[in-house]
């Protein structure tokens, strides 16, 4: 500001002075014109500031700024996302346990931290909540199962230590199916967490509540697992991002086993941004070994394989989804992208193979428990564990070698693409209604990655009826960078991530 100007405002201020019926000298006019100034600059930015409710739909980028620049504290964003739980999850289900106590000591200590200049990073501050097969120090990991309603952890696990070592808030353990097997259940020790964009329809599992305490917006990022399919899966039906990472990528000591050979540890997210900042916390990746590297990155000239063949031609595909998908892909390739149709493996051959290896080795891991303490398992969750007892070794192997066929044959699809992209499930998410009566074989593509070991994004891609659709965008092993950066490429260019389920009533 020149002089000039400095003189006209500080005489327009000794005129206020005196309408306000102050008798200020010209030099008592400059020296509290300036303090006035200074407190006027200093609350510029909390003018016009988002409320508690908008707060909560700003992603973590745009948190972690107000966060370091003094127009919010984690102790209010703590705060708002509370009272937002309290508002909306008695309709939802998605948390078992919230941390409210604890939460609000990691928020006072993430505010007093950041004010003295200690900046732990993007998730500094930021509540996230975590699938109850996940253990966190204080809280029962009950896998939704009845002989572990008091298996209360000693201990956090390895991916919470990480989180907290970033400054990440825990907000509380959310919804699973029992054990990570079948469901939705009502016969479990929680009832069934609901899908946000129809309480009526199945959420998909077994990271239920992953998906929809992100989806509902009551966090803005979460931790799930996956053996089959279980980020992706209710990723596709809530509308929400989920990644599988490369296996091995994020440590899996205290998550609850299922199959040793084919659990994933990976981030459900509002956003792929999101996402990505939270696998490189909890995978310990950064530089150039972040999966947020390419972030922003044009797709121009990257190579997609569009495995088309795994589901446009089945039977029970609803056309919507294909339509979707078709869209899709026009869309990255009006984004540059060479897209190109390719053929996979067949998929139930996959399926039924990683079925098998998956029965197997969940049998053996609770074989002990399902004898001597058959009670501790809900019913349905009994017979999906005890099923593998009938998997022969000759028949594991056989499974085995399949998968093992199947992971060359998608690396082999790698080395001539960057990316593959498929369908994530044929149907949008199906009532729930008949869940109830006996487990209902759900027509989800995701299970043959969990063999394999590569890296998927879930991502939404269309609507229909109201209900989301999903597709997955599969990279090379250790690749994350490059399968985040088609999934973000996508995103920015449509308004899928921005789309809200109706507010619970």
């Amino acid at each position: 500001m020149s002089s000039d100007d400095t003189s006209k405002q500080t005489a327009y201020f000794h005129d206020r002075a005196t309408a306000a019926g102050l008798s200020l000298s010209e030099a008592e006019a400059k020296g509290l014109f300036g303090l006035a100034a200074w407190m006027s600059d200093g609350l510029a930015g909390t003018v016009g500031a988002v409320s508690d409710e908008e707060v909560l739909d700003l992603d973590i980028v745009e948190l972690a700024k107000r966060l370091r620049d003094g127009r919010l504290t984690s102790v209010a964003l703590v705060e708002a996302t509370l009272r937002r739980i309290a508002e909306r999850d008695s309709h939802y289900l998605a948390l078992y346990a919230v941390a409210a106590d604890r939460a609000r000591a990691d928020a006072t200590k993430a505010d007093g931290e950041l004010a003295a200049g200690e900046d732990r990073g993007p998730l500094h501050g930021i509540p996230i909540g975590i699938k109850d097969m996940i253990d966190v120090a204080g809280l029962a990991t009950t896998a939704n199962a009845p002989g572990r309603r008091n298996a209360v952890a000693t201990e956090d696990a390895e991916i919470i230590k990480r989180l907290r070592e970033a400054g990440a808030v825990i907000i509380g353990k959310l919804a699973t199916y029992e054990w990570g097997t079948v469901g939705p259940d009502k016969r479990g020790l929680f009832p069934p967490a609901r899908n946000p964009w129809s309480l009526e329809h199945i959420t998909g599992g077994s990271s239920s509540g992953c998906a929809v305490a992100v989806a509902g917006g009551l966090v803005r990022t979460t931790i799930g697992t996956d053996t089959g399919g279980s980020v992706r899966g209710p990723a596709f039906y809530c509308g929400v991002v989920g990644f599988k990472p490369t296996f091995g990528s994020v440590p899996k000591h205290g998550a609850l086993t299922m199959s040793p050979s084919m659990d994933h540890v990976g981030p459900m997210s509002r956003t792929v941004a999101e996402a990505a900042l939270t696998f490189d916390v909890i995978a310990a990746k950064s530089g150039a070994d972040a999966a947020t590297r390419l972030l922003g990155q044009p797709v121009v000239g990257l190579k997609i394989g569009y495995a088309r063949n795994w589901f446009a031609g089945d039977p029970q595909v609803m056309p919507a989804v294909v339509a979707a998908m078709d869209a899709a892909l026009s869309k990255l390739s009006e984004l540059g992208a060479l897209v190109s149709e390719i053929e996979l493996p067949d998929y139930p051959s996959i399926e039924i193979a990683a079925a098998a290896i998956l029965h197997k080795e969940s049998f053996d891991f609770h074989a002990e428990d399902l004898r001597e303490h058959p009670d501790a398992y809900g019913r349905r969750a009994f017979l999906s564990l005890a099923a593998g007892f009938a998997i022969t070794d000759a028949e594991l192997t056989a499974a085995r070698r399949i998968g093992g066929d199947f992971t060359q044959a998608i690396d082999r699809v790698l080395s001539a693409h960057d990316v593959i992209i498929t369908v994530g499930a044929l149907t949008t998410a199906l009532e729930a209604a008949p869940f109830e009566k006996e487990a209902v074989w759900t027509p989800m593509r995701t299970i043959g990655f969990n063999v394999s070991g590569h890296p998927v994004l879930a991502i939404p891609v269309g609507f229909h009826l109201g209900l989301p659709i999903g597709m997955q965008i599969i990279g090379r092993h250790h690749d994350e960078a490059r399968v985040i950066q088609v999934g973000h490429a996508f995103e920015q260019a449509t308004d899928f991530c921005l789309q809200q389920p109706p507010q619970p009533s």
